[in-house]
């Protein structure tokens, strides 16, 4: 991805003052072959998304205690959630979907990886009818909400993740912002398709449509209470995090297992992973521990 040409568009977002309206995904529910395999093979450990879940599962794992256990809203085939789990060994981890096909490669990815500690469910995040009230000690969910139909679905997914988080808990959202350009979608969305496939190029594109605003983002977080803080990539909101504060020090299990898959990463993965994390560490959001 080209610097100049990513900060060309992130200038011209910063001074633009339209807003584009939302397009919700052509299918709220990714069931389709085709998609599922496709955002499989970017999410491996060699895909193109690799460096992106190290990232979020770094900062998840502060907000996560040994013995807890953890809701993973919308895991799709598994590859974050995977991250996640290695690096919260002692921690238990529920993927929820609700797209049968999307579970069937998650039990395939957690067979495959040879993760022991994630049993999925299936289910809509907008009714967590087979959980009870402060069921879980911590709450994640990372680039969904943006599948979503509507604002009163993001608000039922909000009011239902502080019914079943317990007081106290641990919280990390993750999601695209709405940007304000189509040439920035487009740009994002294209600007690595050779390394891509392309069903996953066009899907990118209309997650990036479907993202919600930071306003609406940040009006559906108020739902959980307090105590969640709101950070945004500099310039233009594309990705929004929302977590809570951490409810641990990494210990130095936790740092080894995060070395040992930095480790196994590529030279441009570990380029664009640290260029992610300068981005967002001008925001406030540094790297827990100064790791990798």
């Amino acid at each position: 991805m080209s610097g100049p040409a990513m900060l060309l568009h992130l200038i011209l977002e910063r001074l633009s003052r339209r807003e584009l309206l939302r397009v919700p995904e052509p299918k709220l529910i990714m069931d389709d072959p085709a998609q599922i395999a496709a955002f499989m093979e970017s999410g491996r450990e060699d895909g193109i998304l690799a460096f992106l879940y190290f990232y979020h599962a770094l900062q998840v794992t502060p907000v996560v205690r040994p013995g807890d256990k953890v809701l993973d809203l919308a895991c799709g085939p598994a590859n974050q959630l995977v991250q996640i789990a290695r690096l919260n060994p002692n921690a238990h981890f529920v993927g929820l979907d609700a797209s049968a096909n999307m579970l069937a490669t998650a039990r395939a990815t957690l067979a495959r990886c040879a993760v022991g500690n994630v049993e999925l469910l299936a289910g809509d995040m907008t009714r967590l009818t087979d959980i009870d009230d402060a069921a879980m000690d911590c709450v994640t969910c990372t680039m969904s909400l943006h599948h979503l139909p509507d604002l009163a679905a993001l608000a039922a997914t909000m009011r239902e993740v502080r019914r079943v988080l317990k007081p106290g808990g641990g919280l990390y959202l993750a999601d695209f912002g709405r940007l304000k350009r189509t040439s920035t979608q487009r740009f994002f969305a294209q600007a690595r398709r050779e390394h891509q496939p392309a069903q996953f190029t066009r899907d990118y594109l209309n997650s990036l449509k479907a993202a919600f605003s930071v306003g609406e983002l940040s009006d559906a977080a108020a739902l959980l209470g307090p105590g969640a803080v709101r950070h945004q990539t500099p310039l233009a909101p594309f990705m929004v995090i929302i977590k809570s504060a951490a409810r641990r020090q990494l210990d130095a299990t936790t740092r080894r297992l995060a070395r040992e898959v930095y480790g196994r990463m590529t030279a441009s993965q570990h380029a664009d992973f640290q260029a992610f994390a300068r981005w967002f560490r001008v925001a406030g959001c540094g790297l827990p521990g100064a790791l990798p």
